[in-house]
């Protein structure tokens, strides 16, 4: 049986965008057992694919951070006698870790000096690609074909009971319209104004009768009282009262979701919501919404480059071109005549 390991990337939003490289080889190797080499933070974006026989998490900056660790997981890796690695991550560290786990074929790009320690070397793109592609292109170099371009996350019956009676512990029945609002972001350049949400989610609430929730981290929850503060209408806060599964099974249950650039927004997409992201300093060719779906894309950045990470800009005028008559007009739209909007 041919063993695969797939080194993935540290950031929730980008194992996401790992999913169609994720199905690329499984549906090439169908018979093989593939496993994933992930960071802790990442773990619940994959538990339960059914595309992968293992995950095996790589806590560099807890159990693994030492050399001891890290040659514990070294050790690990040699006991599970993989054939393959295909390297999604980009560092150097992880390459040579797959190098001395004795994994014969290594397949990715050649950054960070690491060529010599891969036994195939994929060409680096000529210019950037969705990181979609970006990992695609590895399982192409590699003469795999993949099917779809769509991510993928998987829920429980479990994960959709937990939204169900957490909805309807509000006062949210089956039959209300459901807009759920995303207003945080890694960095606040990259936030819609609070304000704008406020006034959306007054408009929605109004016009369409919907049942308006405030969702993210627990890191989110100020900012969730905060637009709650200045509606006219209440919303239900749900941010820090779901893991990630159930914030997938909150979006499945949504009529509308409204995100920043965030990993939510693209899980959000996963689910097949109906999902307006709204981007300013981030481009949306890079970093939006990818594959099948139910979405639209709201950008009116003409001022600055992009992308732009000056994470210190106050201005926010890229978010702030973005007026809440564009995101209401779409949202309607998007809603359409079930939700009985006037």
């Amino acid at each position: 049986m041919r063993r695969i390991l797939i080194v993935n990337v540290n950031w929730i939003g980008d194992t996401l965008f790992s999913t169609p490289f994720i199905r690329t080889v499984r549906e090439a190797y169908p018979d093989s057992y593939i496993a994933c080499l992930i960071h802790p933070r990442c773990k619940e974006m994959l538990e339960a694919n059914p595309r992968l026989d293992e995950l095996i998490i790589y806590d560099e900056e807890g159990a693994h951070k030492s050399l001891s660790g890290k040659l514990r997981l070294i050790l690990s890796l040699r006991k599970r006698r993989f054939g393959t690695a295909f390297l999604l991550h980009r560092s150097f560290t992880k390459a040579l870790i797959v190098f001395l786990a004795g994994i014969k074929e290594r397949i990715g790009y050649p950054t960070k000096k690491r060529g010599m320690l891969l036994t195939k070397t994929v060409d680096s793109p000529a210019e950037e690609l969705h990181k979609v592609e970006y990992f695609l292109n590895i399982a192409v170099s590699a003469g795999l074909v993949p099917s779809s371009r769509s991510y993928e996350f998987f829920i429980s019956d479990a994960n959709r009971d937990f939204i169900k009676e957490l909805l309807r512990a509000q006062g949210i029945s089956d039959n209300d319209t459901v807009v759920v609002l995303c207003p945080g972001g890694n960095w606040d350049p990259k936030r819609w104004p609070k304000e704008y949400f406020a006034k959306l989610a007054d408009a929605l609430a109004e016009r369409c009768g919907a049942k308006i929730v405030i969702s993210g981290a627990k890191k989110d929850i100020t900012l969730a009282e905060d637009i709650k503060a200045i509606m006219k209408t209440k919303p239900e806060i749900t941010a820090g009262k779901t893991t990630l599964k159930q914030l997938g099974a909150l979006f499945a249950r949504a009529d509308l979701v409204v995100a920043n650039d965030t990993g939510p927004m693209h899980l959000a997409v996963a689910m097949k919501a109906k999902t307006i992201a709204l981007f300013g300093p981030t481009s949306p060719q890079l970093t939006g919404p990818y594959g099948e779906g139910r979405y639209k894309v709201i950008f009116k950045n003409d001022t600055c480059d992009v992308p732009c990470y000056d994470f210190t800009c106050m201005d926010n005028r890229c978010m702030s071109a973005i007026k809440v008559e564009d995101v209401l007009k779409e949202s309607l739209s998007m809603l359409g005549e079930g939700a009985k909007c006037r």
